[in-house]
Protein backbone atom coordinates (compact mmCIF):
# COMPACT_ATOMS: atom_id res chain seq x y z
CA UNK A 1 0.00 0.00 0.00
CA UNK A 2 2.01 3.22 -1.15
CA UNK A 3 -0.46 5.99 0.98
CA UNK A 4 -1.86 6.63 3.99
CA UNK A 5 -5.05 9.31 4.73
CA UNK A 6 -3.78 12.45 5.65
CA UNK A 7 -5.85 15.19 7.28
CA UNK A 8 -6.36 18.03 4.65
CA UNK A 9 -9.54 20.10 6.45
CA UNK A 10 -8.76 19.85 10.24
CA UNK A 11 -12.22 20.54 12.99
CA UNK A 12 -10.50 22.91 15.69
CA UNK A 13 -13.89 23.41 17.99
CA UNK A 14 -16.11 23.93 15.56
CA UNK A 15 -13.93 26.11 13.42
CA UNK A 16 -12.41 24.53 10.00
CA UNK A 17 -8.88 25.28 8.78
CA UNK A 18 -7.40 24.00 5.81
CA UNK A 19 -3.97 22.32 6.25
CA UNK A 20 -2.61 24.07 2.62
CA UNK A 21 1.18 22.35 2.77
CA UNK A 22 -0.30 18.63 3.16
CA UNK A 23 -2.85 19.56 0.20
CA UNK A 24 -0.27 21.22 -1.81
CA UNK A 25 2.71 18.65 -1.43
CA UNK A 26 -0.11 16.07 -3.07
CA UNK A 27 -1.65 18.53 -5.80
CA UNK A 28 1.46 20.07 -6.50
CA UNK A 29 3.17 17.03 -7.48
CA UNK A 30 5.12 17.18 -11.02
CA UNK A 31 3.46 14.16 -12.44
CA UNK A 32 -0.28 15.23 -10.73
CA UNK A 33 -0.54 18.95 -10.53
CA UNK A 34 -1.31 19.64 -14.85
CA UNK A 35 -4.07 16.50 -15.06
CA UNK A 36 -7.64 17.32 -14.86
CA UNK A 37 -8.97 15.41 -11.82
CA UNK A 38 -11.48 13.09 -10.13
CA UNK A 39 -12.54 13.31 -6.91
CA UNK A 40 -14.54 10.77 -5.05
CA UNK A 41 -16.45 11.52 -1.83
CA UNK A 42 -17.96 9.70 0.84
CA UNK A 43 -20.29 11.33 3.26
CA UNK A 44 -23.39 10.33 5.79
CA UNK A 45 -23.70 9.53 9.45
CA UNK A 46 -21.22 8.60 11.36
CA UNK A 47 -20.96 4.74 12.01
CA UNK A 48 -22.66 3.56 8.93
CA UNK A 49 -19.17 1.99 7.13
CA UNK A 50 -18.06 4.86 5.08
CA UNK A 51 -14.44 4.41 5.55
CA UNK A 52 -15.16 0.94 5.56
CA UNK A 53 -16.44 1.53 1.97
CA UNK A 54 -13.67 3.79 1.24
CA UNK A 55 -11.27 0.85 1.54
CA UNK A 56 -12.65 -0.93 -1.22
CA UNK A 57 -12.35 1.60 -3.83
CA UNK A 58 -8.88 1.99 -2.69
CA UNK A 59 -8.15 -1.71 -3.36
CA UNK A 60 -9.86 -1.22 -6.96
CA UNK A 61 -7.46 1.45 -7.71
CA UNK A 62 -4.64 0.06 -6.21
CA UNK A 63 -5.39 -2.77 -8.44
CA UNK A 64 -4.86 -1.53 -11.92
CA UNK A 65 -7.53 -3.16 -13.90
CA UNK A 66 -7.42 -6.92 -12.52
CA UNK A 67 -10.15 -8.58 -12.12
CA UNK A 68 -9.40 -10.01 -8.65
CA UNK A 69 -9.12 -6.59 -7.23
CA UNK A 70 -11.21 -7.71 -4.27
CA UNK A 71 -8.06 -9.42 -3.02
CA UNK A 72 -7.90 -12.70 -0.77
CA UNK A 73 -10.51 -13.93 1.56
CA UNK A 74 -8.31 -13.55 4.19
CA UNK A 75 -6.35 -10.85 3.66
CA UNK A 76 -7.63 -7.75 6.20
CA UNK A 77 -9.03 -4.65 5.06
CA UNK A 78 -6.44 -1.65 5.49
CA UNK A 79 -6.16 2.12 4.51
CA UNK A 80 -8.75 4.85 6.06
CA UNK A 81 -9.08 4.03 9.37
CA UNK A 82 -12.55 2.16 10.56
CA UNK A 83 -13.58 0.31 13.57
CA UNK A 84 -16.66 -1.61 14.38
CA UNK A 85 -18.73 0.63 17.17
CA UNK A 86 -20.86 3.53 17.56
CA UNK A 87 -18.16 5.99 18.04
CA UNK A 88 -17.26 8.09 15.05
CA UNK A 89 -13.41 7.69 13.37
CA UNK A 90 -13.08 10.65 11.24
CA UNK A 91 -13.17 13.63 11.76
CA UNK A 92 -12.73 17.33 9.32
CA UNK A 93 -11.97 15.83 5.60
CA UNK A 94 -9.06 13.09 4.91
CA UNK A 95 -7.75 12.21 1.42
CA UNK A 96 -5.38 9.42 0.41
CA UNK A 97 -2.36 10.75 0.08
CA UNK A 98 -1.82 8.85 -3.26
CA UNK A 99 -2.80 10.00 -6.19
CA UNK A 100 -4.17 7.50 -8.43
CA UNK A 101 -3.19 8.42 -12.60
CA UNK A 102 -5.82 6.00 -14.75
CA UNK A 103 -5.99 6.27 -18.48
CA UNK A 104 -9.59 7.00 -20.19
CA UNK A 105 -10.58 5.11 -23.10
CA UNK A 106 -9.66 8.33 -24.78
CA UNK A 107 -5.91 7.78 -23.81
CA UNK A 108 -6.10 11.14 -21.62
CA UNK A 109 -4.60 10.68 -18.22
CA UNK A 110 -6.42 11.76 -15.00
CA UNK A 111 -5.92 11.69 -11.43
CA UNK A 112 -8.43 10.07 -9.03
CA UNK A 113 -8.16 11.33 -5.80
CA UNK A 114 -10.36 9.46 -2.58
CA UNK A 115 -12.06 11.44 0.59
CA UNK A 116 -12.93 11.06 3.73
CA UNK A 117 -15.41 13.26 5.35
CA UNK A 118 -16.49 13.40 9.21
CA UNK A 119 -19.21 11.85 10.41
CA UNK A 120 -22.69 13.51 10.81
CA UNK A 121 -25.00 13.32 13.63
CA UNK A 122 -22.61 12.64 16.27
CA UNK A 123 -22.41 13.74 19.49
CA UNK A 124 -19.31 15.48 19.24
CA UNK A 125 -20.65 17.33 16.23
CA UNK A 126 -22.87 19.96 15.93
CA UNK A 127 -25.69 20.68 12.73
CA UNK A 128 -23.65 23.49 11.44
CA UNK A 129 -20.43 21.79 11.60
CA UNK A 130 -22.18 18.60 9.66
CA UNK A 131 -23.83 21.08 7.19
CA UNK A 132 -20.51 22.39 6.54
CA UNK A 133 -18.47 19.11 5.68
CA UNK A 134 -20.96 17.91 3.64
CA UNK A 135 -21.01 21.34 1.35
CA UNK A 136 -17.39 21.40 1.46
CA UNK A 137 -17.37 17.43 0.20
CA UNK A 138 -20.06 18.16 -2.63
CA UNK A 139 -18.57 21.39 -4.02
CA UNK A 140 -14.93 20.10 -4.49
CA UNK A 141 -16.15 15.89 -5.48
CA UNK A 142 -17.09 15.40 -9.11
CA UNK A 143 -18.72 12.35 -7.53
CA UNK A 144 -20.32 12.51 -3.99
CA UNK A 145 -21.69 9.27 -2.38
CA UNK A 146 -24.65 9.77 0.16
CA UNK A 147 -24.15 6.82 2.28
CA UNK A 148 -27.22 6.18 4.20
CA UNK A 149 -29.13 3.25 6.49
CA UNK A 150 -32.10 1.67 5.48
CA UNK A 151 -34.28 3.98 2.67
CA UNK A 152 -33.97 7.27 1.55
CA UNK A 153 -35.59 9.40 4.03
CA UNK A 154 -37.33 12.53 3.82
CA UNK A 155 -34.83 14.32 6.23
CA UNK A 156 -32.02 12.96 3.98
CA UNK A 157 -33.17 15.20 1.43
CA UNK A 158 -33.21 18.07 3.60
CA UNK A 159 -29.82 17.93 4.28
CA UNK A 160 -29.39 19.13 1.30
CA UNK A 161 -31.17 21.88 1.19
CA UNK A 162 -28.46 24.44 1.20
CA UNK A 163 -27.02 22.63 -2.30
CA UNK A 164 -30.66 23.54 -3.40
CA UNK A 165 -30.28 27.11 -2.50
CA UNK A 166 -27.13 27.62 -4.02
CA UNK A 167 -28.09 25.53 -7.00
CA UNK A 168 -31.08 27.34 -7.63
CA UNK A 169 -28.38 30.59 -7.48
CA UNK A 170 -26.08 29.26 -9.81
CA UNK A 171 -28.81 28.33 -12.68
CA UNK A 172 -30.34 31.84 -12.52
CA UNK A 173 -26.90 33.08 -12.86
CA UNK A 174 -25.26 30.82 -15.39
CA UNK A 175 -27.47 28.14 -16.55
CA UNK A 176 -25.18 25.61 -15.28
CA UNK A 177 -26.13 22.89 -12.80
CA UNK A 178 -23.06 23.28 -10.44
CA UNK A 179 -22.54 19.53 -9.15
CA UNK A 180 -21.82 16.48 -11.59
CA UNK A 181 -23.06 12.68 -9.53
CA UNK A 182 -25.07 12.43 -6.49
CA UNK A 183 -24.70 9.10 -5.69
CA UNK A 184 -27.41 7.49 -2.78
CA UNK A 185 -25.77 4.57 -1.28
CA UNK A 186 -28.55 2.74 0.97
CA UNK A 187 -26.95 0.18 3.64
CA UNK A 188 -28.64 -2.64 4.81
CA UNK A 189 -31.41 -2.87 2.65
CA UNK A 190 -34.20 -4.95 3.87
CA UNK A 191 -37.04 -5.15 0.82
CA UNK A 192 -35.40 -6.73 -2.08
CA UNK A 193 -38.81 -8.18 -2.80
CA UNK A 194 -39.71 -4.79 -3.32
CA UNK A 195 -36.94 -3.30 -5.34
CA UNK A 196 -33.88 -5.99 -6.08
CA UNK A 197 -30.23 -5.10 -5.03
CA UNK A 198 -27.90 -3.02 -7.01
CA UNK A 199 -28.27 0.05 -9.16
CA UNK A 200 -31.63 -1.25 -10.87
CA UNK A 201 -33.24 -1.38 -7.43
CA UNK A 202 -31.67 1.90 -6.43
CA UNK A 203 -33.61 3.45 -10.02
CA UNK A 204 -37.32 2.41 -8.27
CA UNK A 205 -36.63 4.16 -4.85
CA UNK A 206 -34.99 7.03 -6.32
CA UNK A 207 -38.26 7.77 -8.55
CA UNK A 208 -40.47 7.15 -5.71
CA UNK A 209 -38.52 9.28 -3.57
CA UNK A 210 -38.52 12.16 -6.01
CA UNK A 211 -41.86 12.14 -7.26
CA UNK A 212 -44.47 14.91 -6.54
CA UNK A 213 -46.93 14.93 -5.16
CA UNK A 214 -49.80 17.26 -4.29
CA UNK A 215 -49.42 21.26 -4.35
CA UNK A 216 -46.92 21.53 -6.74
CA UNK A 217 -44.88 24.68 -4.90
CA UNK A 218 -45.17 22.74 -1.40
CA UNK A 219 -41.82 23.00 0.53
CA UNK A 220 -41.05 19.50 -0.26
CA UNK A 221 -41.97 19.33 -3.71
CA UNK A 222 -39.68 23.02 -4.32
CA UNK A 223 -36.86 20.61 -2.59
CA UNK A 224 -36.81 17.75 -5.19
CA UNK A 225 -36.87 19.85 -8.51
CA UNK A 226 -33.90 22.30 -7.13
CA UNK A 227 -32.22 19.27 -6.23
CA UNK A 228 -32.89 17.92 -9.52
CA UNK A 229 -31.60 21.21 -11.07
CA UNK A 230 -28.65 21.07 -9.15
CA UNK A 231 -27.17 17.72 -10.08
CA UNK A 232 -26.25 16.77 -13.27
CA UNK A 233 -26.71 12.97 -12.35
CA UNK A 234 -28.25 11.52 -9.62
CA UNK A 235 -28.79 7.40 -9.27
CA UNK A 236 -28.93 5.10 -6.20
CA UNK A 237 -27.33 1.65 -5.62
CA UNK A 238 -29.57 -0.81 -3.11
CA UNK A 239 -26.66 -3.17 -1.00
CA UNK A 240 -27.54 -5.60 1.19
CA UNK A 241 -26.86 -6.27 4.95
CA UNK A 242 -22.81 -7.26 5.47
CA UNK A 243 -23.31 -10.24 7.68
CA UNK A 244 -23.80 -10.08 11.19
CA UNK A 245 -20.08 -10.55 11.82
CA UNK A 246 -19.46 -7.34 10.52
CA UNK A 247 -21.57 -5.53 12.45
CA UNK A 248 -21.24 -7.09 16.12
CA UNK A 249 -17.73 -8.47 15.84
CA UNK A 250 -15.49 -6.17 17.57
CA UNK A 251 -12.45 -8.19 16.07
CA UNK A 252 -13.62 -7.78 12.30
CA UNK A 253 -10.55 -6.50 10.47
CA UNK A 254 -12.40 -6.53 7.05
CA UNK A 255 -11.77 -9.82 6.48
CA UNK A 256 -13.87 -11.23 2.91
CA UNK A 257 -14.53 -14.57 4.28
CA UNK A 258 -16.06 -12.95 6.81
CA UNK A 259 -18.64 -10.58 4.90
CA UNK A 260 -21.82 -11.97 3.47
CA UNK A 261 -21.72 -13.39 -0.60
CA UNK A 262 -24.57 -10.78 -1.39
CA UNK A 263 -22.45 -7.94 -0.04
CA UNK A 264 -19.61 -8.83 -1.71
CA UNK A 265 -21.46 -9.55 -4.99
CA UNK A 266 -23.13 -6.32 -5.17
CA UNK A 267 -19.56 -4.79 -3.65
CA UNK A 268 -18.42 -6.54 -6.88
CA UNK A 269 -21.10 -4.62 -9.28
CA UNK A 270 -20.65 -1.07 -7.43
CA UNK A 271 -17.33 -0.60 -7.05
CA UNK A 272 -16.55 -0.66 -11.03
CA UNK A 273 -19.43 1.30 -11.90
CA UNK A 274 -18.14 4.54 -9.98
CA UNK A 275 -14.26 3.63 -10.59
CA UNK A 276 -13.43 1.87 -14.19
CA UNK A 277 -11.83 4.06 -16.61
CA UNK A 278 -14.94 4.86 -18.96
CA UNK A 279 -17.07 5.30 -15.83
CA UNK A 280 -14.90 8.21 -14.25
CA UNK A 281 -16.35 11.67 -13.71
CA UNK A 282 -14.24 14.49 -14.08
CA UNK A 283 -14.12 17.01 -11.74
CA UNK A 284 -16.01 20.39 -13.72
CA UNK A 285 -16.93 23.75 -12.58
CA UNK A 286 -18.67 25.74 -14.63
CA UNK A 287 -18.15 23.79 -17.38
CA UNK A 288 -14.41 23.98 -17.45
CA UNK A 289 -12.56 20.96 -16.31
CA UNK A 290 -10.47 21.26 -13.02
CA UNK A 291 -6.80 20.13 -12.65
CA UNK A 292 -5.00 18.93 -9.41
CA UNK A 293 -3.70 22.77 -9.21
CA UNK A 294 -6.84 24.32 -9.95
CA UNK A 295 -8.32 22.01 -7.06
CA UNK A 296 -5.73 23.27 -4.49
CA UNK A 297 -7.03 26.86 -5.05
CA UNK A 298 -10.85 25.57 -5.07
CA UNK A 299 -9.93 24.25 -1.51
CA UNK A 300 -8.61 27.32 -0.08
CA UNK A 301 -11.80 29.64 -1.42
CA UNK A 302 -14.60 27.85 -0.19
CA UNK A 303 -12.52 26.95 3.42
CA UNK A 304 -11.75 30.81 3.72
CA UNK A 305 -15.82 31.54 3.21
CA UNK A 306 -16.34 28.92 5.79
CA UNK A 307 -14.62 30.03 8.32
CA UNK A 308 -17.25 32.00 10.07
CA UNK A 309 -19.60 31.26 12.89
CA UNK A 310 -22.18 31.76 10.23
CA UNK A 311 -22.98 28.98 7.28
CA UNK A 312 -22.45 31.77 4.06
CA UNK A 313 -25.04 32.56 1.51
CA UNK A 314 -25.58 31.23 -1.69
CA UNK A 315 -23.99 34.33 -3.04
CA UNK A 316 -21.16 34.40 -1.41
CA UNK A 317 -20.45 30.17 -2.56
CA UNK A 318 -21.21 31.87 -6.05
CA UNK A 319 -18.87 34.62 -5.89
CA UNK A 320 -16.09 32.36 -4.51
CA UNK A 321 -16.14 29.77 -7.15
CA UNK A 322 -16.15 33.02 -9.79
CA UNK A 323 -13.26 34.08 -7.79
CA UNK A 324 -11.16 30.97 -8.54
CA UNK A 325 -12.95 30.30 -12.06
CA UNK A 326 -11.43 33.91 -13.11
CA UNK A 327 -8.38 33.41 -12.06
CA UNK A 328 -7.77 30.50 -14.01
CA UNK A 329 -9.02 32.20 -17.34
CA UNK A 330 -6.89 34.64 -16.47
CA UNK A 331 -3.78 32.46 -15.96
CA UNK A 332 -4.90 30.97 -19.08
CA UNK A 333 -4.85 33.83 -21.27
CA UNK A 334 -1.32 35.29 -19.54
CA UNK A 335 0.16 31.79 -20.57
CA UNK A 336 -1.30 32.53 -24.22
CA UNK A 337 0.13 36.43 -24.45
CA UNK A 338 3.36 34.64 -23.28
CA UNK A 339 3.53 32.25 -25.96
CA UNK A 340 2.74 34.43 -28.54
CA UNK A 341 5.34 36.81 -27.98
CA UNK A 342 7.78 34.89 -27.18
CA UNK A 343 7.31 33.40 -30.57
CA UNK A 344 7.87 36.74 -31.98
CA UNK A 345 10.37 38.39 -29.83
CA UNK A 346 11.68 36.14 -27.35
CA UNK A 347 15.19 35.56 -26.09
CA UNK A 348 16.54 34.06 -29.22
CA UNK A 349 14.23 36.22 -31.89
CA UNK A 350 16.09 39.29 -33.40
CA UNK A 351 15.26 43.10 -32.44
CA UNK A 352 12.15 44.64 -33.48
CA UNK A 353 11.47 48.28 -34.15
CA UNK A 354 9.80 49.92 -31.34
CA UNK A 355 6.51 49.94 -34.00
CA UNK A 356 6.46 46.68 -34.92
CA UNK A 357 7.12 45.64 -31.31
CA UNK A 358 3.81 47.68 -29.99
CA UNK A 359 2.09 45.77 -33.15
CA UNK A 360 2.74 42.87 -32.09
CA UNK A 361 2.08 43.45 -28.35
CA UNK A 362 -1.71 44.59 -29.46
CA UNK A 363 -2.41 41.61 -31.91
CA UNK A 364 -0.90 38.94 -29.01
CA UNK A 365 -2.92 40.90 -26.31
CA UNK A 366 -6.18 41.01 -28.16
CA UNK A 367 -5.96 36.81 -28.93
CA UNK A 368 -5.33 36.73 -24.83
CA UNK A 369 -8.05 38.84 -24.09
CA UNK A 370 -10.56 37.08 -26.98
CA UNK A 371 -9.85 33.83 -24.64
CA UNK A 372 -10.63 35.18 -21.40
CA UNK A 373 -14.02 36.28 -22.98
CA UNK A 374 -15.06 32.94 -24.31
CA UNK A 375 -14.15 31.38 -21.44
CA UNK A 376 -17.76 30.47 -19.69
CA UNK A 377 -18.32 32.33 -17.02
CA UNK A 378 -19.71 31.52 -13.56
CA UNK A 379 -21.85 34.87 -12.79
CA UNK A 380 -21.27 36.27 -15.81
CA UNK A 381 -19.11 39.31 -16.83
CA UNK A 382 -20.43 41.54 -14.32
CA UNK A 383 -18.18 39.06 -11.73
CA UNK A 384 -15.56 38.41 -14.73
CA UNK A 385 -15.07 42.63 -15.32
CA UNK A 386 -12.45 42.68 -12.15
CA UNK A 387 -10.76 40.07 -13.61
CA UNK A 388 -10.54 41.39 -16.69
CA UNK A 389 -9.04 44.52 -15.84
CA UNK A 390 -7.04 42.47 -13.60
CA UNK A 391 -5.55 40.58 -16.70
CA UNK A 392 -4.96 43.60 -18.99
CA UNK A 393 -2.54 45.32 -16.21
CA UNK A 394 -1.06 42.04 -16.04
CA UNK A 395 -0.53 41.94 -19.79
CA UNK A 396 0.97 45.57 -19.84
CA UNK A 397 3.78 44.77 -17.14
CA UNK A 398 4.43 41.63 -19.46
CA UNK A 399 4.98 44.23 -22.66
CA UNK A 400 6.86 46.63 -20.22
CA UNK A 401 9.08 43.32 -19.91
CA UNK A 402 9.66 42.46 -23.42
CA UNK A 403 10.01 45.83 -24.40
CA UNK A 404 13.25 45.76 -21.74
CA UNK A 405 14.28 42.56 -23.51
CA UNK A 406 14.29 43.88 -26.87
CA UNK A 407 15.62 47.67 -26.10
CA UNK A 408 18.29 45.32 -24.62
CA UNK A 409 18.67 43.41 -28.03
CA UNK A 410 19.31 46.70 -29.75
CA UNK A 411 22.08 47.41 -27.65
CA UNK A 412 24.06 44.11 -27.92
CA UNK A 413 23.72 44.62 -31.66
CA UNK A 414 25.11 48.09 -31.94
CA UNK A 415 27.90 47.18 -29.27
CA UNK A 416 29.03 43.86 -31.78
CA UNK A 417 28.72 46.30 -35.05
CA UNK A 418 31.01 48.41 -32.91
CA UNK A 419 33.05 45.46 -32.47
CA UNK A 420 33.18 44.30 -35.47
CA UNK A 421 34.01 47.79 -37.08
CA UNK A 422 37.35 48.12 -34.75
CA UNK A 423 38.23 44.27 -36.08
CA UNK A 424 38.33 45.93 -39.32
CA UNK A 425 40.81 48.73 -38.40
Amino acid sequence: MGGRPVQIVVNRNGSFELDEKVLENILLQDHIKDKNVVVVSVAGAFGRGKSFLLNFLLRYLEAKGRQDWMGNEDEPLQGFSWEVGSERHTTGILIWSEVFVVDLPNREQVAVILMDTQGAFSKESSMQECTIVFALSTLLSSVQIYNLMNNIQENHLQYLELFADYGKKMVEDSNEKPFQKLQFLVRDWSYPYEADYGDEGGEIILNRMFEESGDPTSAPNLLRKHLKSCFLDMCCFLMPHPGTTVTTNPEFDGKLSDIGTDFKKQLQKLVPMMLAPENLVVKEIGGQRVTAKELLQYFKSYLEIYKGDELPEPKSILVATAEVHNLTAVAEATETYTMLMEGVCGGAKPHLSRAKLKAEHRKCKNAALIEFQNKPKIGGMILAEPYKKKLEEELERLYEHYKENNESKSIFKAVRSLFYSLKQL
